[in-house]
């Protein structure tokens, strides 16, 4: 018998022997095939659910099989193509911000793929398992933390919206909840790509459907009962909106040109917009609404003219006997925001009840002065009342509001307001009340408590745009309402701990 010597394992701190490049070299479909599943899964209006739960499946595994730091940079090439391809598919003007917003949430979403190769192989297998989710979970939370994009971009939660029974655990978890599930499928389907193993796969199996079990029963269960109020939300028509843009459109230096102009300039084409909203508001008010939504931006009016308009619209909710929220445009000569975005809500006596300010301007596009971020709140006989504006419900901090309807003026434009009012069923479901979102030129929805869609209406499918929702005038109280980021933090707290764990005790090869 002949003495064969037998290589010494490596030391448990030393990284992985290189792969051979003809390996690595098979690995390069996994990119490609990866990133194209990416594109269909970035909250957009071409998006395809299951993409979302594919795509971290095989840019993971590129991401193992191939050296950590190139394979980082290649996995950050690709979010950053996904975040360009976004930007043009929604028609999002492409500047400086843009691109610097997209530079930085493609490096944030890199850091998982990143934890995961330099950390897994280091743990056991249960805790190597939670690497990648903790680290989705993580930086979604830190995108909407950190930067002014909110769930607007790079959120997975917003790609599963008409998921009602998954999508229910955002009332616990807040949106990093499903991030953190599609993260650990994609980590547990590479656990058993690597080492067919039933005890990993068995695990990930039985939290997904404890999952869609209890979010099934809540809707079978808990659906929304109780009294409803009509609530009306209209738009005006696009007649008078293209004449009002054509009117403004005059003034080549923009919007302090316009609160500069003669009012005879502008306002006759302003007023025609406000006419056409009274209009309906009493069309509305006589089928029956109790309360009617005006979009963001509705009313357009110079600064000084501003009383005037306001005094119109807080008569005929009088007249009307409805509760009345008008999304206000206002022009000011003031630098460098000349103007305003607000929203006020006129009770049935005439009463301005709050004057909102928009939170969150749309980075690189709006340059308002940002609002305090307080959400205004108000007790009526049809539940409490409250109210943001369009980019605002991105923000899910800014969204716990204990209220039974949240009503969300919107402005977008036709390529994005179908995807972008999709997303705001997640903010329904979290904050457990009814979110009845009037978008200006792009697509209006109402939603219940647990993100059933109550009513739509597209403002590119007629002349003009109302919808009449039966609303519930109760809401709920979510876990997440009262908790917050709670599990985000958790997360957080879970990716530092396997951090200090990997490097103070490498799993060493021939751990199980």
């Amino acid at each position: 018998m002949t003495n064969t010597a037998v290589p010494a394992p490596p030391h448990p701190t030393q990284q992985p022997p290189a792969r051979p490049a003809r390996a690595h070299r098979r690995t390069w479909p996994l990119l490609a095939l990866g990133t194209g599943a990416m594109l269909l899964a970035v909250g957009g209006r071409w998006d395809i659910e299951a993409a979302a739960w594919i795509f971290p499946v095989l840019l993971l595994r590129f991401s193992r099989l191939g050296r950590a730091w190139s394979g980082a940079l290649w996995i950050w090439l690709a979010h950053l193509g996904a975040a360009v391809f976004w930007v043009q598919e929604s028609a999002i003007g492409f500047n400086a911000v843009v691109f610097a917003g997209a530079l930085a949430l493609a490096a944030l979403q890199t850091l998982p793929f990143l934890a995961d190769r330099l950390l897994a192989h280091r743990l056991r297998p249960a805790p190597a398992a939670l690497v990648f989710p903790a680290g989705v979970a993580a930086a979604e939370f830190l995108i909407t933390l950190l930067s002014p994009f909110g769930t607007a971009y790079g959120s997975l939660a917003v790609t599963q919206h008409s998921a009602l029974p998954l999508l229910q655990v955002v009332s616990v978890t807040g949106p990093w909840g499903i991030g953190f599930l599609i993260g650990y499928v994609a980590s547990t389907a590479n656990r058993v790509w690597d080492r067919p193993s039933w005890r990993g796969g068995l695990a990930c199996t039985a939290v997904l459907l404890s999952v869609l079990l209890a979010g099934g029963a809540r809707l079978a269960f808990l659906p929304p009962q109780g009294t409803t109020v009509r609530i009306a939300g209209v738009s005006p028509s696009r007649t008078v909106t293209q004449r009002l843009q054509t009117t403004l459109a005059r003034f080549a230096d923009g919007r302090g040109g316009v609160a500069a102009a003669p009012a005879d300039a502008v306002r006759p084409a302003m007023t025609a917009v406000e006419n056409d909203l009274l209009a309906a508001t009493r069309r509305e008010a006589a089928a029956g609404a109790k309360i009617v939504i005006w979009p963001e931006e509705a009313v357009r009016t110079q600064e000084r003219q501003e009383p005037a308009a306001v005094a119109a619209a807080r008569a005929q909710a009088r007249s009307s006997g409805v509760y009345l929220e008008i999304g206000v445009r206002v022009y000011s000569t003031a630098a460098p925001a000349y103007g305003r975005d607000e929203a006020m809500l006129i009770d049935p006596r005439g009463t301005v009840l709050w004057t909102y300010q928009k939170a969150h301007p749309i980075p690189g596009s709006e340059r308002f002065t940002p609002g305090d971020g307080h959400v205004p709140v108000v007790r009526t006989p049809y539940g409490r009342l409250a109210d943001v504006i369009c980019y605002d419900a991105d923000f899910p901090a800014l969204m716990r509001a204990r209220a039974d309807i949240m009503l969300v003026p919107a402005h977008d434009w036709k390529e994005y307001g179908a995807a972008h009012t999709d997303k705001a069923a997640s903010a329904a479901v979290e904050g457990g009340y009814s979110l009845i979102r009037q978008d200006a030129e792009g697509v209006s929805a109402a939603y219940d408590d647990q993100g059933h869609v109550l009513a739509t209406a597209d403002y590119f499918a007629t002349g003009r745009q109302t919808m009449v929702a039966f609303v519930p005038v109760r809401g709920v109280t979510t876990v997440y309402d009262r908790v917050g980021d709670t599990f985000a933090w958790l997360c957080l707290g879970a990716l530092a701990a396997l951090t200090v764990t990997a490097l103070v005790r490498p799993r060493r090869p021939a751990d199980g």
